[in-house]
Order: structure tokens, then C-alpha cells, then sequence
């Protein structure tokens, strides 16, 4: 093992300092501030990319050792490379966009300090090598991004703020259980495809398991954990929420992945009812989040329940214990991030040019604001699953993956669930495009005003679009590296 690679910190350091001077240096302008935050995100991208091209035997760090059996110890896998890579360029993209949104904010300094602190967090936390180093930068994650959703510091924001601290913690506290119980057990904890843990399979070992699958799940916005969602994202400043949702929630969905595949093993839970719950959990998210965005009347709440929705479709092809559900599992990750993170910075684009935050509001809005409309249209289309769009790809093997699984009902129930969210997906956002573009003999064309925001929001827009459309026609490359990760851990 490599003890010596200090440079691993770098994409992990670099924002987290970055931060902090922000907030304690002397700020003379709005121009400088943005400059400095933008070369600290860019440059923290090119470290990241540099990172990922490591050898293997480079790739690890034992930085501090606590005592015998606990370290905190950062390794660079196949999983670290997609989930770092993912957070380092969606900050990019999110930060670009907040330029020109926080513009009519108050504390912007404050919320940009923030916001690269988690970004480090979020590093880290993906470099981690143990269970011990991935719970202690998940709870800083939870601790760093909760000013994101305060940041207004209204009675709202502050509630809302204090109810995400309230799940986080609870949802941490369980896999906390699972934490002690496996270290009490004189485990080695250190990541290792296919798990690590040894010995018969106790009743206390699957209630920890079980317990920690619900505790990450709380950040994926697993039912019943999900409550956080809706209540956090409308108050939070848009790119906020586009991190949040398309981002943080993966850091849930990434503690799963290291808790089944790379501790106990994915044959330690198959068949028990732990895979059966975690299946049925996953299944209520998916369709009840649905259901509650097809009724949801206010834009970025809406969006909040798609998420709880799509990011359990995640959840769920990672529970049937499948190669082929696994790797579209992953690639949802990718897919999921790119479309979510377009549609909350277009929502905040129409909420800062517009003011609208209800969707009975956005008639005609497509008229108004026609490049953020088809940005919007088009991973919409790509959220709905139509082909050739990239989220086909990973809903199709979501599908095939759960019916090859043979597990019980759900090797059936699942594609079916599937497919009606996806028509709930058309319905609580093809709808908002319909009636944008087409809105009808009534609208009055003679006040029409183009309101498309600056190029700060739009390059983001049109970029992420751009990939979500993309990977679905050339998704081989992904395919074939989750699918090197999927061949290690089954």
C-alpha cells in the first residue's frame, strides 16, 4: 500500500481552503469574487481528471491512523472515478450557472464559501477507501451543505434547513449502528469488491445492514426518509438545489454501493429479507414520488419529488442483485445528474428572469424563453426514458436486469412500476412544455418579451443537455467501465 500520495488531497483541499479565504480575505469586487471562484472550480476539474489517470498503485493513501483497525484511508477505484469526476464537472456547471442567478441574492460570498467547501467534502468523500473515512466526510457533508439550503435566512429556509439536519443526522445515526457493530467485530472495513466481512451470516448483522441500506437511503431520498426533498429544494437557491438534487443525493446512493458491494458482499443479502425490503422500499419511492410530482402545483417542489422518484430508480436496480440492473444502476447516476441539474438550473433561470415558481405561471413561457424551454423539453424527453436519449439506455437495463434477477414479484412488478412512472414523468413535465410552447389562442403574442437569461446560465443549459443526448447515443464508454466494476463485486 502507497502511504505517500499527498496529492490525492488535492482536489479535496484545494476547495475546502479555497472556501475558507473567500469568507476571511478582503472582497473589493463582484467581478474578482467570480473570477477567483470560477479558476478554483476549473483548476479543481483538471486535478480531479489528473487524478483519475493514476496508475492503481498510486491511487491510495493511508493519511491518519486512530488506532489499530481504524485509519482514515483514501484509495481511488472505478467507483471513486465516475462519482468524483461526476461532482468535480456538476460543480462546474452549477457554479457557472449561480454567477448570474445569485446576482439578486443577498450573501453571496457566504454561499459561494459554502459551496466549494462542499464540493472538497464531496471529494473526499468519494476517495474514501473505508467504511470509517466514508461516514466521517458523509456527516461534513451533511453538516457543510445545510447554510446551501438556509441560505435566504427566512423562517422558511431556516425550518427547512433544520428539518434536512434532522433526516441527515437520523439517516447517519443508523448507519452509525452498522459502523460500531462491524469495527466491535474486528473487521477490516477497507473497501474490496465483493465485501470483506467473514463469518456466519447473524440476525445482528442483517439488522445492521438493513438499517445501514435505510440510513444512506435517507440522502437518496428513500421512502420513508424522503421528506427532506420536497422541503429543502424550493427554498434553496437554485444551483443549490441542482447540486442537491443531482449531486448530494448520490453520496446516499454511493454509501449503498460501498455498504452491499464492497463490505458485506452481495451474496450475503440475497434472498434474505433485507433484499426484499430494500426492493420494496425502493419500488413505494418510485411510484409515490411520481404520483406526488404529477400533483405538485410549484416548479422546483415538483422537481424535488421527480428526484425522491428517479433517484430510487438507482435504489432499485442496485437491490435486485444483478450485473446487468447494477450497470444500469450506475449509468443512471450519470444520467439522472445530468438531466436534474438542467432542469433545477432552468427553473432557476425562469424564477430569476420571470419570477414564476408556479407551473399554472409558465404558459406561453416557451415563447418567452425558447432556448431554456427546449433545454428543458429535451431532458425532459431524456427523464421520460425516449430513446435515443440516455436515459433509455440506463432504464433499459434497469428492466432487463430485474426480470433476469428472478426475484419474487418484483422481477415483473418492477418493469411495471417503471414504466408507469415514466408516464407520470410525461405527464408532470412534458405538460409544463406543452403548454410553454403552445399556449393556446388566448395568449397575448403582442406583449411577448424574449427573457432568456445571459450566457453564464446558458452554456450550462445547453451543455448538460447536449451530454444527456449524447451518452444515449454513444454510451459504450460507461458502459464498459461500470461494467468492469459490476464483473469485480458479482
Amino acid at each position: 500500500m502507497e502511504v505517500n500520495n499527498y496529492f490525492l488531497l488535492l482536489p479535496v483541499l484545494l476547495p475546502i481552503i479555497a472556501g475558507i479565504l473567500l469568507m476571511v480575505l478582503p472582497r473589493k469586487k463582484r467581478k474578482h469574487m467570480l473570477v477567483y471562484v470560477g479558476i478554483v472550480l476549473v483548476v479543481d476539474l483538471l486535478l480531479t481528471i489528473w487524478i483519475m489517470l493514476l496508475p492503481e498503485k498510486a491511487s491510495s493513501l493511508e493519511l491518519l491512523t486512530i488506532m489499530e483497525g481504524m485509519k482514515i484511508y483514501f484509495h481511488v477505484d472505478t467507483i471513486s472515478r465516475i462519482f468524483v469526476l461526476l461532482v468535480a464537472f456538476m460543480w462546474l456547471m452549477a457554479g457557472l450557472a449561480a454567477f448570474e442567478y445569485m446576482v439578486h441574492e443577498k450573501n453571496e460570498a457566504r454561499f459561494y464559501c459554502f459551496y466549494l467547501i462542499v464540493g472538497g467534502v464531496l471529494s473526499a468523500l468519494c476517495f474514501a477507501g473505508n467504511l470509517l473515512t466514508l461516514y466521517i466526510f458523509y456527516e461534513l457533508m451533511t453538516l457543510t451543505s445545510m447554510p446551501l439550503v438556509m441560505h435566504s435566512q427566512d423562517h422558511g429556509a431556516i425550518m427547512a434547513g433544520l428539518k434536512y439536519l434532522f433526516y441527515s443526522m437520523g439517516g447517519a445515526l443508523l448507519v452509525l449502528f452498522g459502523l460500531l457493530l462491524f469495527l466491535a467485530e474486528g473487521n477490516d472495513l477497507v473497501f474490496t469488491a465483493g465485501g470483506v466481512l467473514q463469518g456466519e451470516t447473524s440476525a445482528i448483522r442483517m439488522v445492521a445492514l438493513f438499517l445501514m441500506i435505510l440510513g444512506f437511503g435517507t440522502k437518496a431520498g428513500m421512502f420513508p426518509m424522503h421528506g427532506w426533498l420536497p422541503t429543502a429544494h424550493p427554498v434553496a437557491p437554485a444551483p443549490a438545489s441542482a447540486v442537491l438534487s443531482g449531486v448530494i443525493t448520490k453520496a446516499g446512493v454511493l454509501g449503498i454501493i460501498r455498504t452491499v458491494f464492497f463490505i458485506a458482499g452481495a451474496d450475503m443479502i440475497r434472498g434474505t429479507w433485507v433484499q426484499y425490503l430494500w426492493i420494496l422500499f425502493s419500488l413505494v419511492t418510485i411510484f409515490m414520488g411520481s404520483m406526488l410530482a404529477y400533483s405538485e402545483k410549484v416548479l422546483k417542489k415538483r422537481l424535488a419529488y421527480s428526484t425522491v422518484s428517479q433517484v430510487s430508480y438507482i435504489l432499485f436496480g442496485l437491490s435486485v442483485l444483478h450485473p446487468t440492473a447494477f450497470i444500469g444502476a450506475i449509468m443512471h447516476v450519470v444520467f439522472h445528474s445530468l438531466v436534474k441539474n438542467t432542469l433545477f438550473i432552468s427553473a432557476g433561470a425562469i424564477i430569476y428572469k420571470t419570477g414564476r415558481t408556479k407551473v399554472d405561471e409558465l404558459t406561453g413561457i416557451g415563447k418567452e424563453m425558447p432556448v431554456t424551454m427546449w433545454c428543458f423539453t429535451l431532458v425532459s424527453l431524456t427523464l421520460v426514458g425516449i430513446p435515443p436519449t440516455s436515459a433509455f439506455v440506463s432504464k433499459w437495463y434497469l428492466a432487463i436486469g430485474a426480470m433476469e434477477s428472478g426475484v419474487l414479484v418484483s422481477s415483473w412488478l418492477g418493469p411495471i412500476i417503471l414504466l408507469v412512472s415514466a408516464l407520470l414523468t410525461a405527464g408532470y413535465l412534458l405538460t409544463i412544455s406543452i403548454k410553454g410552447f403552445l399556449p393556446g389562442a388566448d395568449y397575448d403574442y403582442t406583449a411577448l418579451k424574449k427573457k432568456e437569461p445571459g450566457w453564464m446560465m446558458l452554456v450550462p443549459m445547453v451543455t448538460l443537455t447536449a451530454l444527456a443526448v449524447v451518452f444515449g447515443i454513444w454510451p459504450t464508454g460507461l458502459m464498459n467501465l461500470i461494467n468492469d466494476v459490476a464483473v469485480a463485486v458479482f
